[in-house]
């Protein structure tokens, strides 16, 4: 058995600290008549940490699993259920065709910027395509992990990179209630990946990159390819056990092959063909499948210009709004495609010499 490699965590948190830590969200001078129901509420979680509740409400795992009697967080067995149920969903040749629209723009008229992204006008553009051919448009708006209360996506752990076993799928890092993380938005977006037929991807450009809400949410989803569906076989985060199984052999399922992809980057400078590239990668990395040339798009709107007019300058662009389209129509196509039967994964029977 490899090592395994410690001493990176730092000290945990004294008291003092914590109290520190655990006052930050009460700045607010309207809080001060409640500062004694607040000091019992630190101590609450001063306990849960110290004990490690990451999951107080668990239950065995019961049939199906590899050790039916392992204790495992109610909320991760919900997840779980979901979907399966959305998989089977997914499954169904009777049940409507599905699109996940991803707008992946931090920014929206709810919070500073006061004004709607480019990117969400692309995605409305594609949305009425896909809804004008007859299919549900499921719109996952990104942006409100920067205007809504208690929205969050939290980062990946990198689990899978100590062992493949040890990132569960659906992810098991959160909700860790112990840490405060339990406001974590992936369950959902799981589910609404797992139910997609297709899944097309509209995003700016920052700093030749993918915002931050569409990155987390990127590497959030490497549970979905490769991950483990048994949290037993691990008994949660061992990692001596994951390394163990990784050893004897993997065959790192793709949970989400078969679904077929658009994209849509934009940007005003540089940037967006690398954005578009590290993007259909990663999605053909998953299994998912490309709906054609025209469904992967990279254009500048208002190249060079100034910002305050940029959406001037998207109106004026009547191709790249055309070009949008085109990417929900290909898609569109692709799924009509593959759920008659006609078009497949044409790699699928390939047996790459590399399992991982």
């Amino acid at each position: 058995m490899t090592k395994i490699r410690t001493g990176q965590a730092p000290a945990p948190l004294t008291r003092a600290q914590f109290h520190d830590r655990f006052n930050l969200r009460f700045y607010d001078p309207a809080f001060d008549g409640e500062r004694a129901a607040i000091a019992r509420l630190e101590a609450i979680a001063w306990d849960a940490v110290q004990d490690g509740r990451k999951a107080p409400i668990t239950r065995p795992a019961g049939r199906g699993f590899a050790d039916p009697g392992h204790a495992l967080s109610v909320q991760w067995l919900d997840t779980r259920k979901r979907l399966k149920a959305a998989q089977t969903l997914w499954g169904d040749s009777t049940a409507p065709s599905r699109v996940l629209l991803v707008c992946g723009s931090a920014r929206n008229d709810g919070t500073c910027p006061g004004e709607v992204s480019k990117t969400w006008r692309l995605t409305e553009m594609a949305q009425r395509v896909v809804e004008r051919a007859g299919m549900q448009a499921d719109v996952l708006d990104l942006s409100l992990v920067t205007s809504e209360y208690g929205r969050n996506i939290h980062p990946c752990k990198g689990c899978v990179s100590s062992a493949m076993p040890l990132c569960h799928w659906p992810c098991s890092c959160y909700p860790n209630h112990a840490l405060n993380q339990a406001d974590d938005w992936m369950a959902e977006i799981y589910e609404r990946w797992v139910a997609a037929h297709a899944v097309i991807i509209l995003a700016p450009t920052y700093w030749y990159q993918s915002p931050s809400p569409l990155k987390l949410m990127i590497d959030r989803m490497v549970c979905a390819d490769g991950g483990n569906p048994d949290p037993t076989t691990t008994h949660g985060k061992h990692v001596a056990e994951a390394k163990a199984i990784e050893q004897q052999g993997w065959d790192y399922p793709k949970h989400l092959a078969g679904r077929a992809y658009g994209v849509v980057v934009h940007g005003d400078v540089a940037g967006v063909e690398v954005h578009r590239r590290n993007l259909t990668d990663w999605l053909e990395w998953m299994g998912l499948i490309d709906a054609g040339a025209a469904a992967k798009l990279d254009r500048y709107i208002g190249y060079y210009g100034p910002y305050y007019n940029s959406h001037d300058a998207l109106d004026k662009d009547k191709a790249v709004q055309e070009e949008a389209g085109n990417v929900a129509r290909s898609v569109v196509q692709a799924v009509k495609s593959l759920r008659a039967g006609q078009l497949s994964q044409p790699d699928k029977q390939v047996k790459s010499p590399r399992t991982k």
